[in-house]
């Protein structure tokens, strides 16, 4: 049973690592009856999961907390059975989690795009362009572009998109600069440096709406296929770790899958746009 002591010392202990532990105030954890979900910083960023998840709770009586980081740590919080239940968006990584065993019953839930951003007078001349295209002209254009760099889902995509613009990850170079964070301050950062990035469209709408829709970064490319950023559940495997609590882990999914909270997803919006658009039963 996880108790408030251990969640308070295991939260400070991840504040360290650049992970940060939320969840719905409840008194479920009294009774043990509590999931730890492991979920990217853009799930979290957005102010998605504090709009659902207190409905979760008053449904079942299952509290839940969450950890907030990229998606190859919640990955390995997964893999070390630190954790119930994973929220994540790196399709490639996560078969391969289950395919390994460290996860089970993996399902879509929900997707958006990922955006090419950078300032409005765009200096290095992307607007419009395809992703691949993109990148090829900032690399030959030596403007900033601001990387994860933190092995979350974004970053895994970032980089496939490297490859798939037959551009070596140009990670030595002086124009690619690595923040080590979430993406609405690695959005931040590129701001700063007058830069370039590549965040989820739900994020960046989060940030246009602090901006106060006048944000110093704006979406250059946009609607390329190979922007497509899903989002699935995977309950960590209890043949793998016997202590996770598959049972609430399943009825969570099974929640977040059902008609009515995909007609929530669909409905949540920033600034009249929406973040997220449901997709669960799909596969």
């Amino acid at each position: 049973m996880r108790n408030i002591v251990f969640l308070l010392l295991f939260g400070m202990t991840l504040l360290g690592c650049g992970i940060f532990l939320a969840g719905v105030p409840v008194q479920a954890e009294e009774s043990g009856k509590e999931l730890l979900m492991a979920t990217t910083t853009s799930t979290d960023n957005t102010g998605l999961l504090e709009y659902l998840m207190p409905a979760f709770t008053e449904k079942t009586g299952i509290g839940i907390r969450w950890i907030s980081t990229g998606t190859g740590k919640a990955l390995k919080l997964g893999e070390n059975c630190d954790v119930d239940v994973l929220l994540v968006h790196a399709p490639e990584a996560e078969i391969d989690f289950v395919n390994k065993g460290f996860g089970i019953d993996r399902r879509l839930i929900m997707y958006n795009d990922f955006v090419l951003i950078g300032p409005p007078e765009d200096p290095a001349g992307i607007k419009g362009r395809n992703v691949s295209e993109a990148l090829q002209v900032i690399r030959s254009s030596g403007n900033v572009f601001v990387s994860r760099g933190d092995n979350s889902g974004t970053h895994k995509k970032e980089q496939s998109l490297w490859k798939s613009a037959d551009v070596t990850i140009p990670e030595k170079e002086p124009w690619y600069r690595q923040s080590g964070q979430g993406m609405l301050a690695t959005i931040n950062v590129a701001a700063e440096l007058n830069g370039y990035t590549l965040t989820d469209r739900g994020t960046y709408i989060k940030y246009e709406s602090v901006a106060k829709n006048n944000p110093d970064l704006a979406v250059l490319v946009e609607g390329d296929p190979d922007l497509l950023n899903q989002y699935s559940i995977i309950p960590v495997n209890p043949a793998h770790c016997p202590s996770v609590k598959y049972d609430q882990a399943q009825i969570f999914a099974a929640w977040l899958a059902s008609g009515q909270v995909q007609k929530q997803i669909g409905e949540f919006k920033l600034l009249g746009k929406p973040l997220f658009t449901p997709n669960a039963g799909k596969e």
